[in-house]
């Protein structure tokens, strides 16, 4: 289940003043929370959510609303970037003060939790429980759900980045949020696509000319017109597993109704869509 597709700050952005976000604030169903994904399992009463973002507590409210609250609850993160992490905060003694939650991380990522305030007193103090993941390495979640973390070059200057394999029975999905570029990274995505029944991937840019008030190489990330020409020779049922998520503020695919957003479609793919749900086969 999908529980956000915005890029870290979400849509409307903090401080934005331009029409992008102020077309956003004058409709609540324009709104847009940063980019997470929701694992649920029934059976096994069981529930993780991949990123813990700053709207942590509203898509947790949208997760107990479509499941029973009772369930049990994990989190699995990409990497330390403000929108996959901070939301960690409502784990502690002053909110939630939950109980040993895990919390499936990369080496890094663990160390920069147990040695950071305020981090290290949801370890110290018992409210999570650091759940190592190793490159490549299958994690069996339960009996319905296998995830497997494959790192991505990202952007490092916390932690390594991740984007998550997730299987179920006969199927599988990607989860991958952030990535510099399609070129540095080891796995061909054309191949990657052959090998799970939807993708989730990085749509945080349509193409570069809108962060021209930013500098464009210390936020690298492909754009969605650079990956739709990649795309475009793909056959159709590859293309149609593709979702694009992390949009940023500035994208005009956030709006339908945009030439940007009508593009994507024309090629075969999709905007991920906060709610959509995708059932894996068991």
């Amino acid at each position: 289940m999908v529980l956000g597709t915005a890029q870290d700050g979400g849509v409307p952005q903090t401080g934005c003043q331009k029409s992008c976000c102020e077309w956003a604030r004058a409709q609540p169903n324009r709104r847009r929370m940063p980019a997470c994904l929701a694992l649920i399992d029934p059976q096994n009463k069981m529930r993780w959510v991949i990123d813990c973002t700053p709207d942590f507590p509203a898509q947790l409210a949208l997760l107990n609303n479509a499941t029973d609250p009772s369930w049990g609850l994990g989190l699995l993160l990409t990497h330390a970037h403000m929108g996959h992490y901070v939301g960690l905060v409502h784990l502690g003694r002053e909110v939630m003060g939950a109980d040993r939650m895990p919390v499936y991380c990369m080496p890094q990522m663990a160390v920069f939790l147990k040695s950071d305030a305020p981090w290290r007193q949801l370890v110290t103090q018992g409210h999570i429980e650091i759940k190592d993941l190793v490159h490549e390495q299958s994690v069996q979640l339960s009996s319905n759900f296998t995830i497997t973390p494959i790192q991505v070059p990202h952007r490092g200057e916390i932690s390594e980045a991740v984007c998550f394999k997730i299987e179920s029975g006969t199927q599988a999905a990607l989860h991958l949020p952030d990535i510099d570029n399609w070129e540095q990274w080891d796995k061909n995505i054309e191949e990657v696509l052959t090998q799970v029944d939807v993708a989730w991937l990085d749509g945080t840019f349509f193409n570069m000319a809108e962060v021209g008030h930013r500098d464009a190489s210390v936020i690298p990330h492909p754009s969605i017109e650079t990956s739709l020409a990649r795309l475009a020779p793909l056959d159709a049922a590859l293309k149609a597993k593709v979702r694009f998520t992390h949009l940023n503020h500035t994208n005009p695919a956030c709006n339908s109704a945009s030439d940007a957003y009508e593009q994507i479609l024309a090629v075969g793919c999709q905007v991920a869509q906060e709610g959509e749900t995708f059932a894996l086969a068991t």
